[in-house]
């Protein structure tokens, strides 16, 4: 597709990047989810649990460091897909939670996959400002197990 890539059978149309992507990813714009080449027939397969939740993994894009577990709803899901950034469902204040409102630190979706079973999904992402964690580290796995720190 012209100006998209099909990921996981979405077809993913990047709105206005600066540069092309090979990692080199400047700034991304809007994004544009194309209904017609199966979009919903791709959500239909995502499973949540009981509480109507599915994990949510965000990944960089550029060097693929695990930058955060979260979790969605229905809603975080189509807000997300529609926006192109991160909104997550915080399961503590249980609201929705647009990554980044608050601190600045941001994610933009850049690709969009789900796994096998359909009960993760993994975004891979342009992470602007400081870090992903709200500690202010640029990942939350910062810590190892055994790590008496």
């Amino acid at each position: 597709t012209e100006g998209g890539q099909d990921i996981v059978g979405i077809d993913l149309r990047i709105g206005d990047i600066i540069g092309t992507y090979a990692g080199q990813v400047s700034e991304v714009g809007m994004y544009d989810w194309d209904g017609s080449l199966g979009i919903d027939a791709e959500l239909a397969k995502i499973r949540y649990n009981s509480d109507g939740l599915v994990t949510a993994i965000a990944q960089d894009v550029h060097d693929n460091e695990v930058l955060m577990l979260a979790w969605m709803n229905e809603e975080s899901l189509q807000m997300t897909l529609a926006e192109g950034r991160m909104v997550y469902w915080s399961r503590s204040r249980s609201e929705l939670w647009r990554k980044g409102d608050t601190s600045g630190d941001h994610q933009t979706v850049c690709e969009a996959y789900y796994d096998c079973d359909g009960d993760t999904l993994l975004f891979k992402v342009v992470q602007h400002g400081g870090g992903a964690c709200h500690t202010g580290e640029r990942t939350c796995f910062f810590r190892s197990l055994g790590d008496s720190e």
